[in-house]
């Protein structure tokens, strides 16, 4: 994850605030229903994984002085981008600049997947051999940094509003926590929410071991995409109760150790059509 302006700033407090009310909003969940067992150590995973967070947010603010937010403000006052060139209305440009980086986002996470040199660094998420919560916060910092400026691109191109950037960060930042739970929802909930979010179930798919379902479901807040390009797998292969999660090869527990997770991009790591 990252943020878009200094912590102190009341942007960065509201993201803030709602990534820590969502997280504990999650986390709680998970106790009182979970989805799975787990099948390693909860403290050790979310040593890891926290911290791998906290090293990204470091790295990213003494790399970037400007984030997403602050981009979408240059532009709007120079007139850069096509929602800003077409002059398009508040509402339509406020909507439009929303799901077209959602759509960005979707398109970015395939490529990550296809592209070696990308799936380097992104295999790093997929090694997680539970999935919770804290799963949502385990990206290599190479994948924040590349994914931030993936972001500056979109935004610039796009010409996003401002509250727009700001509107589809917080919800992509609480997507990524919420599908990313160990969280029991009724099957029929479960159907009427996919119509129009990420849920975990759905999104669990995606983390499976079998090659085929890694490469679906790439959608973090909106199930579309998927739907409309082929890439959308209802249920596993193997249920949710039995199915694998992780990456073939890397289900020691040296893939729970901050350390290996740091280096594993540089390690030679299998792709994605190996790993089934």
């Amino acid at each position: 994850m990252d943020a878009s302006t200094n912590f102190i700033s009341p942007e960065a407090l509201v993201r803030l605030g709602l990534f820590a009310a969502i997280f504990f909003v999650m986390a709680l969940s998970e106790n009182i229903a979970p989805r799975r067992m787990l099948s390693k150590s909860k403290t050790k995973r979310w040593i890891s994984n926290m911290g791998m967070e906290i090293i990204d947010v470091v790295v990213l603010r003494l790399i970037f002085p400007l984030f997403p937010v602050g981009i979408a403000v240059i532009c709007a006052q120079r007139g850069w981008g096509l929602l800003n060139y077409y002059q398009i209305a508040p509402l339509p440009s406020l909507i439009i600049g929303v799901l077209a980086l959602d759509f960005v986002i979707y398109l970015q996470h395939r490529m990550f997947h296809v592209v070696p040199l990308f799936w380097h660094v992104h295999m790093v998420h997929h090694t997680d051999q539970d999935i919770d919560v804290t799963t949502a916060v385990r990206f290599h910092p190479l994948e924040i940094i590349l994914s931030l400026l993936i972001k500056f691109a979109a935004v610039a191109a796009i010409g996003a509003p401002p509250l727009s950037v700001l509107i589809f960060e917080i919800m992509l930042n609480g997507a990524a926590m919420f599908n990313h739970g160990n969280v029991k929802i009724p099957l029929s909930f479960d159907r009427i929410i996919r119509m129009v979010l990420v849920t975990p179930d759905m999104h669990r798919v995606h983390h499976s071991v079998i090659a085929r379902e890694t490469n679906s479901n790439y959608g973090f807040s909106f199930p579309w995409w998927d739907r409309m390009l082929g890439t959308y797998k209802a249920q596993p292969q193997e249920g949710h109760d039995q199915m694998k999660i992780g990456l073939n090869g890397y289900h020691d527990d040296r893939s729970l150790k901050l350390s290996s997770m740091l280096t594993m991009p540089f390690s030679y790591p299998k792709r994605i059509a190996d790993a089934e």
